[in-house]
Formats: structure tokens, sequence, C-alpha cells
């Protein structure tokens, strides 16, 4: 097991084998994850999300489905900004439990488990946002999109106001649904995460479980290589690992085996310029590793449902 590391301004911190009375930190998932629920929302069975996804509503909005306890559980394909707002409660991520008061924010990304119990006077808003979108975003973040991070500190502190102010416009513009939304809520979701890099720039850097940076390695490997059609050989040789170990950390921690990792990165980018260039299906199936136009056809279909040309025409809208 990892001990929670570092933490500032005496809040009160419970881990399952002691407790401390430290405050904030940044840590990596540990728990094997294969057996802890998925879902979209809370409540809701995980499923494909669309490119750009990006989801905004409060804790008590889905009250009705967890009347203030939400047990364990992860996101495959999302992290999540937490921002609480008002009230207490107990917030866990994997094995690590802390006592809060608002005002409180985590970062979660996809396949960490967290939960919370409440009490009837906490609410918070909660940002969801494709990993896909968390990847456009990473460039204009200082914080680490790969470690979950919790932090809960004085209302005086600066800080605190100006991510309540972002995270509210967030919550506005998807509520609005205007012209341009979109590229306003991507902007104000860089600037959040900047702001919690912020709050928690003291925290010391984490200690990691041999498979979490394994599998964040792997996924590294992948957005680099997967126009190559690399082999699994060819992963395991550029990661230094054995095939057995990189299976168990890609299962474990990111939910899939290495093949299908693999095959969703490639679908995950004919999606996105399928929808966002006029590029011919073709030219875009060789720009993923595909040389011959019926095999991605027929790739894309098995993903999918439909075919490339489909799919379009239905998101083209």
């Amino acid at each position: 097991m990892f001990s929670p590391f570092a933490l500032t301004l005496g809040f009160s911190s419970t881990h399952r084998h002691g407790q401390n009375n430290e405050k904030t930190g940044t840590f990596p998932g540990e728990m094997t994850q294969l057996s802890i629920p998925n879902f979209f929302v809370y409540g809701e069975p995980s499923r494909a999300l669309d490119v750009g996804f990006l989801h905004v509503e409060t804790v008590r909005e889905r009250n009705s489905a967890h009347f203030g306890h939400v047990a364990p559980h992860q996101h495959r394909h999302m992290g999540q900004i937490t921002y609480w707002t008002s009230g207490s409660g107990q917030y866990q991520i994997e094995d690590t439990n802390w006592n809060f008061s608002a005002p409180a924010v985590s970062f979660v990304p996809s396949m960490i488990v967290h939960g919370f119990s409440i009490e009837p006077d906490a609410d918070a808003i909660v940002i969801s946002i494709a990993d896909s979108l968390l990847k456009d975003i990473a460039g204009q973040t200082s914080l680490e999109l790969d470690r979950p991070t919790f932090f809960a500190g004085l209302p005086q502190d600066e800080t605190w106001p100006r991510l309540a102010m972002i995270t509210s416009a967030i919550a506005s513009e998807h509520g609005d649904d205007r012209p341009a939304s979109q590229t306003i809520m991507t902007g104000l979701v860089g600037v959040s995460l900047s702001l919690i890099a912020r709050l928690s720039a003291a925290s010391p850097a984490a200690v990691t479980a041999p498979n979490v940076p394994l599998a964040i390695r792997f996924r590294h490997a992948v957005d680099a290589h997967y126009r190559q059609d690399w082999s699994i050989a060819d992963y395991v040789e550029v990661l230094g690992t054995t095939e057995h170990l990189l299976a168990k950390a890609s299962a474990e921690v990111l939910g899939n085996s290495i093949k299908a990792v693999i095959l969703e990165r490639r679908l995950l980018e004919a999606k996105r310029l399928l929808m966002f260039t006029i590029r011919p299906v073709e030219e875009i199936g060789f720009e993923i590793g595909f040389s011959d136009p019926s095999y991605f056809s027929r790739f894309f279909r098995r993903g999918c449902g439909v075919s490339p040309k489909v799919w379009r025409q239905i998101h083209s809208g």
C-alpha cells in the first residue's frame, strides 16, 4: 500500500491504516479496479463518449441516485473536476479519505476510484471531461492530468473565489448552449485546472504503485505510435517491460486489453478527423495506419456500428 503524503493547513485526512493531520495531496491509484463499478455519470452505465464531450451538473441534481453517499466507482473514458461550493463531508480517492469543509476541489482522471459521503448542506459543481478533450487541454494547464488531486483550504485564499467564478461560468455556458459555448468551456476548463494546480503547488511528488505509471507510459506510447500499426511486442520493447506486466497494467488501470487500448485510440482519431476535417475517408484511414480502405471501413463499422461515411453525415450537423 502507498503512504499518504505531505499535506498542509491542519486538515484531517484519514487513511485506512491510521490518521494524520495533514491537508492536501496528489496521489496515484493503487486498487485492483476490475471489480469496481464503471459509470458514465454516477448511476448510469459506462458508454462511449462523443468527441469533445463535456458535461456539467451539481451533486444535488443527482441526489435521488445517491442520497448523499456516492459509493466508490470510476469513469472509464473521462476525468472529473468536483468543486465543493458548500457544506462538508468525506471524500475518498482509492484508499485515502479526507474529511472536508467547503471550499474544496478535486481532479480525478479516468480509471481512478473515488466516492464521497456528504452532509445535507453540501453541494458541488461536477465537470466531466472526455479523455480526448483533456488531451487537447493538456498544453493549456500546469496540472498533471495523469494524477488525482484533492485540496481543501482557507476561503481567504484569493484563488478560491477565482475558481468559483470560473466553474460557475462553465456551468452557465453548459446550460445556455449558445454558439461557441464548447470553445469557451474548453478554455475555461483549462483555467480551472491551472487554478487547481496553483492550490496544490506545495504538494510533493507522488510515489506511484507499479501498475499505474506503466499504464500511463503505455497510453502515452500509444498516442505517439498508433499510426504506425505497432505490434504488442513493439510496445513491450519500447516500455522495457514484459507482455504479462503490460497486459496486467492495461487491464487493471485502463480497463481494457493491450490491443483494445490501441484500437480505441485509432478509432478516436478517425472520429476526430471525420468530424473536424473534410479529408476523404480513404485518406483518413491511411492517416491512422490502414493501407486498405475496405479494411479501415470494416474496422470503423465494428467500432461504431456504421460506416465512416454515414458516421460523418450523422455528426456533421
